[in-house]
């Protein structure tokens, strides 16, 4: 824990990290989960973590999704996150037990709201989601995953089963002292307005979507 100096000189505490400020029942449309809240002191983030059943400590279901208000809210057909996020909620269900950590300050790989619909607006002009980033003068990924291990850390999850296809989640995890004991793809079927999107995540992010050879047809 850091300190700093207050208005007269003397040192106090400062909180860093990530601290659990409260835990919810929350039904869904997908089962009744629990909605765990976080404060992330480093960043300033609220953060939550959706707990379904008695989730042990290890070979925990999991998934770590990155905020996108554009296709979690309002089903874009941009990106494959919304049907991510729904098809994580389902597995989780259907697995009686797991955890979806829902990683707000991810909005466009980390570079904000208002930067992604610009990098969008290049994208509709041609470019792909690595040059439209680049062509910002943004990073091409600026996410963390370090607020994640804390929760999963604070929900004494030891290792995981992580729902991704993207590589950087598991490494990240392993640094940060989460063991990932299994990869299982998330694998959404592309439609002709994110076909393009998602080849460059394979090709150019190292994400693994094998499912993309068998729709050579889409353009």
């Amino acid at each position: 824990m850091t300190e700093k100096i207050g208005v007269l000189g003397k040192k106090s505490p400062q909180r860093t990290g990530v601290e659990r400020v409260v835990n919810a029942p929350l039904p869904t449309v997908y089962g009744k989960f629990q909605a765990v809240g976080y404060l992330d002191h480093d960043r300033g983030d609220e953060q939550v973590a959706l707990v379904y059943g008695e989730i042990g400590t290890d070979d925990v279901l999991t998934r770590l999704h990155s905020e996108c208000l554009t296709g979690d809210a309002f089903g874009s057909q941009h990106c494959e996150c919304g049907d991510q996020l729904a098809s994580a909620l389902r597995a989780v269900v259907a697995e009686g037990s797991g955890i979806v950590v829902y990683l707000r300050g991810h909005e466009g790989r980390g570079i904000g709201l208002l930067a992604k619909l610009r990098a969008m607006a290049l994208q509709a002009e041609g470019l792909d989601t690595v040059e439209a980033n680049l062509a910002l003068g943004l990073p091409v990924d600026a996410r963390d995953y370090g607020v994640a291990a804390g929760i999963l850390h604070d929900l004494d999850v030891k290792s995981v089963r992580l729902m991704s296809n993207n590589p950087r989640k598991r490494e990240a995890l392993v640094r940060h002292g989460i063991e990932v004991a299994e990869t299982v793809p998330l694998l959404i079927p592309p439609c002709e307005n994110n076909i393009t999107y998602l080849r460059t995540k394979r090709e150019r992010l190292d994400h693994h979507l094998p499912h993309l050879d068998a729709v050579a047809h889409l353009s």
